[in-house]
């Protein structure tokens, strides 16, 4: 399919101006608020959805935008085809301590399908960018999944959601059984970088669940392009809106379904659900 070259440049320099913003901030008194008991929000997200969604709205103001701090709008047209989805710093929590693990994400989908992806991360100045059907990339730089074809030899990651104080011994389970059998499992903070590195082979698989579109909607698409598979943790086709994702070099995509679906059926059998 066409895509105007004009939306990945935007992408693009919407989210190299984030960093930018990021970084003049970071490590420096930052305004923290909650929106939920472990649920955080800076000032400093605030104002990169502010720029982000004015830049938007100049080039294309007839396009949605949906962004995690200030939702949807503002658009002429809130059923336009063309939908921007933001998150102005995937790693909140992070950021607000001084943990250099954050990034800016933001995906352009078109009629509800991820086509162009652009995620930035300031602290290591890396820039990972995806059209659909076009490849991922790194720094301009083209990538690709590892080829890692076992768990034991697999390095894994995945996220904790923001009402894990409810839901720790589901989480705490999979996370076990995942340790159980890879090489190593990782909690790094941010979906979105989770997905990027997995899409240069640096992580072999990602999985997490009670996620937003904002979270997961332009690394997706980068792992896709990558050569990577994505789908939900049953298997089935991934879609933004559907709150959990299940991301892997495509290899041990199967192995990770099955711990996944053994996962839970310890758990209804235990009467733990």
């Amino acid at each position: 399919m066409f895509i105007d070259p004009t939306f990945s440049a935007t992408a693009i320099e919407a989210v190299l101006r984030a960093g930018e913003i990021q970084m003049a901030h970071f490590g420096k008194d930052v305004t923290i608020e909650k929106k939920g008991t472990i649920d955080l929000v800076t000032q400093v997200d605030v104002k990169v959805e502010t720029v982000v969604r004015q830049l938007i709205a100049d080039r294309f103001p007839s396009h949605a935008i949906l962004g995690e701090e200030m939702g949807v709008g503002p658009t002429a047209d809130s059923q336009s085809s063309y939908r921007w989805v933001f998150d102005p710093i995937d790693g909140t929590v992070n950021y607000a301590h001084g943990l250099p693990i954050f990034c800016s994400s933001l995906a352009l989908e078109i009629n509800g399908t991820a086509c162009v992806a652009a995620i930035y991360d300031p602290v290591r100045r890396e820039l990972y960018t995806a059209e659909r059907g076009a490849g991922a990339r790194l720094n301009g730089v083209p990538i690709s999944v590892s080829f890692a074809g076992t768990l034991v030899d697999a390095m894994l990651c995945t996220g904790f959601p923001y009402n894990v104080h409810e839901t720790v011994d589901e989480v705490v389970g999979l996370f076990g059984a995942f340790v159980g059998r890879a090489r190593a499992v990782r909690r790094l903070g941010s979906a979105a970088l989770d997905l990027c590195y997995v899409a240069a082979g640096r992580l072999d698989g990602f999985w997490e669940q009670r996620l937003r579109p904002w979270d997961v909607a332009a690394g997706a698409l980068i792992v896709e392009e990558a050569g990577g598979r994505v789908t939900d943790m049953h298997g089935d086709e991934f879609a933004s809106e559907t709150g959990e994702i299940l991301a892997s070099n495509g290899r041990i995509h199967g192995a990770m379904l099955e711990i996944i679906s053994s996962s839970t059926d310890s758990r209804s059998r235990n009467g733990t659900d």
